[in-house]
């Protein structure tokens, strides 16, 4: 017994079983090859923060084919505003998150969102021009549309495209 316990040919022996072992757990252990985003409803999330915002809420007319929405939630903002974010997996599996905020000043809400406060120029959506900013070291594109009574903004690592899709859905929901 003492041969298998000592110097190389112990170590080779030890070193044999863990790979062993490993190799029998890679095997039987259950493996998915299947891209798993979880997808959640929005739909409460938006009916929830209309009714406790002075103003028509702005959301997604429709899901886009492939984008996932995968998070949702009401925030306080500066000053006691709300603030209404919708994360979405793109089509090309990049990030994507919607604010909405009547958060004054509107431009440091938006300065926040797209942690950025330059303005790299615009883009039309739909007729409607949204302000382009950009932030290199994240990679962050976003969009600001500035309204009397409302802040949206479009923000991640999406592509200017993805964001100007999600932009041409949005509308303006009923109250109530």
């Amino acid at each position: 017994m003492r041969r298998f316990t000592q110097g190389f040919y112990g170590y080779a022996v030890a070193l044999f079983v863990c790979l062993g072992a490993a190799g029998l757990f890679l095997l039987i252990a259950p493996q998915s090859r299947e891209e798993h985003i979880p997808r959640l409803d929005y739909s409460i999330t938006v009916a929830n923060f209309g009714h406790g915002v002075p103003y028509q809420v702005w959301a997604p007319s429709k899901d886009l084919p492939n984008w996932v929405p995968n998070s949702n939630r009401i925030a306080k903002g500066e000053n006691g505003a709300q603030v209404l974010h919708l994360g979405f997996a793109t089509a090309k599996r990049e990030h994507l998150m919607f604010a909405q905020s009547d958060e004054k000043p509107a431009a440091g809400f938006a300065n926040r969102m797209a942690n950025s406060d330059k303005a790299v120029g615009s883009q039309q959506v739909g007729g409607v021009a949204w302000e382009r900013r950009f932030r290199e070291d994240k990679k962050q594109r976003t969009l600001v549309r500035f309204l009397p009574d409302v802040t949206l903004v479009i923000t991640g690592t999406a592509d200017w495209d993805e964001l100007g899709q999600f932009a041409a859905i949005l509308q303006q929901r009923p109250r109530g």
